[in-house]
């Protein structure tokens, strides 16, 4: 056997083991990944994209404020530092009435009053109507996206809600953290498909606010803005508590399941005022 015929011999050895160990390294991870638990949570925590303005089925995550729509529209991304202080926008909220519905609306988990429960901001008096969640958190506070934000829907009591309805919104943002007692109370009682259910059990909205530090109980953010499904129209004063509540990660994940990506896509200020008090 002469030298070139050993080199090819050996060569053809050496590329033959090459290819057998990076078959088994493909076996491998293969086998890893199959078995990954962070590619199962992965996979596990894929949520469909119910965004009013997404522009696929599975869009995830949040793009610059979007130009093309109205001046006044919602939601934003508030910049503490450029807010202006303002005193005169005082919320008082007066629950005169239980809860009496849950509802799985498949785009999001909406909780109804029974009529009689008000809200007085700014001197007027608002009928609060319903709660409703969306995940993630809609607004951001300073590019800060919060994996959930729940919306207090109020219609003011001398507008007609057919034609021009005046509202006040009140966002409560969460971040993960301990058990929440307030969404405890109704959890196991959204339906697991889209329909409403009466809701007979104990909910004690007052549940929602015992957190809340008594010195940082009236803090808000306010601006003008508007509803952020359809229509969008831009008869909506924001109240943006600048509290953080907390709800555990298994509460969060559940309403997210159910909903999906709900969150619409933030939107420019132009030339409004974002006032904190």
């Amino acid at each position: 056997m002469n030298k070139s015929t050993r080199g090819i011999i050996l060569l053809a050895l050496f590329l033959n083991a090459c290819n057998s160990e990076s078959k088994n390294a493909v076996q491998q991870d293969s086998t890893i990944t199959e078995t990954s638990p962070e590619a199962s949570t992965r996979a596990d925590n894929l949520v469909k994209a119910e965004a009013p303005d997404a522009i696929t089925k599975m869009e995830q995550g949040y793009a610059l404020p979007r130009h093309e729509d109205g001046k006044a529209q919602s939601p934003i991304n508030i910049l503490s530092d450029s807010t202006v202080k303002d005193s005169d926008q005082n919320v008082d909220i007066k629950f005169n009435a239980g809860i009496t519905a849950v509802e799985n609306l498949g785009h999001t988990i909406q909780v109804d009053f029974n009529d009689g429960s008000t809200t007085i901001a700014g001197g007027k008096t608002y009928q609060t109507k319903q709660f409703h969640f969306h995940t993630p958190s809609e607004h951001m506070i300073d590019g800060i996206t919060y994996p959930m934000e729940m919306h207090i829907v109020n219609v003011l009591k001398d507008s007609n809600e057919k034609n021009n309805p005046q509202y006040l919104v009140i966002g409560l943002l969460f971040k993960m953290g301990r058990e929440n007692k307030f969404i405890k109370e109704f959890l196991n009682a959204i339906p697991s498909d889209e329909k409403k259910d009466t809701l007979t059990g104990l909910v004690v909205f007052e549940d929602l606010f015992d957190p809340i530090p008594r010195n940082e109980f009236k803090s808000y953010y306010h601006y003008k803005g508007s509803l952020t499904t359809p229509p969008y129209s831009e008869t909506v004063n924001w109240m943006i508590r600048k509290y953080i509540l907390e709800a555990s990660p298994e509460q969060i994940y559940t309403i997210e399941k159910m909903e999906g990506n709900n969150a619409r896509h933030i939107h420019a200020l132009f030339s409004r005022k974002v006032s904190n008090q």
